[in-house]
């Protein structure tokens, strides 16, 4: 009998990362993906279910205004139980470290539906940085059956912490399988106002979201964008602006006047991916970006001062600068001016976020250890 799993997300990063597992268990006979989403990105979702063919069965639909964490959680809890069971679900998988993936965990726990935890393991060591995920994705290792590390370094933080070795299973992270999908692809046009704007002129991308970044440090960083726009009229900066109206008032207001900034809505994914290749460097406090950009060998300042994500650090494929403008202004013109520094960071094919191949290693292992089973195995896995 075809094993049942429900398949949780609500977040745009979430799609993407789990997408890659979903096709994989559709194309498997031993597996039947049940896929729920709470929309908490619900205007962001679309873009991605539709590249790459997802077909939620259910949508909690549970945004609203004004939302404040505690009553998403609340909501997602309640309004989940009912399609987990009517689904018959016979594990229940979330992915990384969102309220929705978080609210999904306690809602398998309390069905007594066992809970596979994709991208288990990442810790900065801070519980408010970053704020809500840090916290999110402790409280998810206690509510898990199955943890898919993304690399060593996450197994062994989850070994620390006392998690059975023979529930821990190193995988890669799933986001590379999506972006080597998306590269495989028809090559798809850039949008013509970015490719006119980004054409003959080095680029920097820049994406920030983060809680912790709200208001004066997001402001600091726009402070950095205008010192180097100034100082170096060549250079270009596209900033896709996230929903959230915390980031697009600091990026607005300090940012809009400049010629050299294209303040943009969120890029569908493939055409992110596109101007993240083409860029010379990118700056982010995002997690996922942490793990493409060295894939593609662009260099990534890492606007925090802790990342979960020391792979990339100890690679030399990113680098930690925080919010302090003048350690941006420098660490970015040391980039551009110094060719050997820059040629350093640059490293096209950086695995130390895995090959590609992490959906079928989660897959290896569901198939393996069949929960509710008998817990049968020794020792810390790598699936291959």
């Amino acid at each position: 009998m075809a094993l049942r799993v429900g398949i949780v997300y609500g977040t745009r990063p979430e799609a993407i990362k789990l997408a890659p597992l979903v096709l994989a268990l559709d194309a498997d006979p031993g597996f039947e993906p049940v896929v729920i989403t709470t929309g908490q990105h619900r205007d962001m979702l679309d873009e991605i279910n539709e590249l790459f063919d997802l077909r939620p069965q259910h949508n909690l639909d549970i945004m609203r205004p004004g939302q404040r964490l505690s009553t998403m959680a609340s909501r997602i809890i309640h309004e989940l139980g009912e399609p987990l069971r009517d689904e018959l679900v016979d594990i229940a998988v979330v992915q990384g470290d969102t309220t929705t993936a978080f609210a999904a965990a306690y809602a398998a726990a309390c069905e007594r539906i066992p809970v596979a935890h994709v991208e288990a393991g990442l810790r900065t060591g801070e519980r408010f940085e970053p704020f809500p995920e840090e916290i999110n994705r402790r409280l998810i290792t206690q509510l898990a059956d199955l943890h898919f590390a993304p690399t060593a370094d996450a197994a062994g933080n989850l070994l620390a912490e006392g998690v059975r070795s023979d529930d821990v299973y190193v995988t890669g992270n799933t986001v590379i399988d999506a972006l080597h999908l998306v590269l495989d692809r028809p090559d798809d046009a850039m949008n013509r106002e970015l490719g006119a704007f980004a054409d003959g002129h080095p680029t920097i991308l820049l994406t920030m979201h983060r809680r912790e970044s709200w208001g004066t440090p997001m402001a600091r960083v726009a402070a950095a964008v205008a010192e180097l726009c100034r100082a170096r009229p060549a250079l270009r900066f596209v900033i896709p602006l996230h929903p959230n109206p915390e980031v697009r008032r600091v990026f607005q207001t300090h940012l809009s006047s400049l010629t050299q900034v294209l303040l943009c809505e969120p890029l569908r994914y493939s055409e992110f991916i596109k101007l993240m290749h083409r860029s010379v460097l990118v700056l982010t406090d995002s997690g996922g970006v942490q793990e493409e950009a060295p894939t593609l060998g662009t260099p990534v300042l890492v606007l925090r001062d802790r990342t979960e994500r020391p792979e990339g650090v100890a690679a030399g494929c990113a680098r930690l600068v925080g919010t302090d403008p003048a350690l941006i202004v420098k660490e970015v013109g040391r980039l551009l001016d110094d060719p050997q520094a820059y040629e350093a960071m640059r490293r096209p094919g950086t695995v130390c976020y895995g090959g590609g191949d992490a959906a079928a290693r989660c897959l290896e292992a569901l198939r393996e250890r069949r929960l509710p089973a008998a817990h049968e195995s020794a020792g810390l896995r790598t699936c291959r």
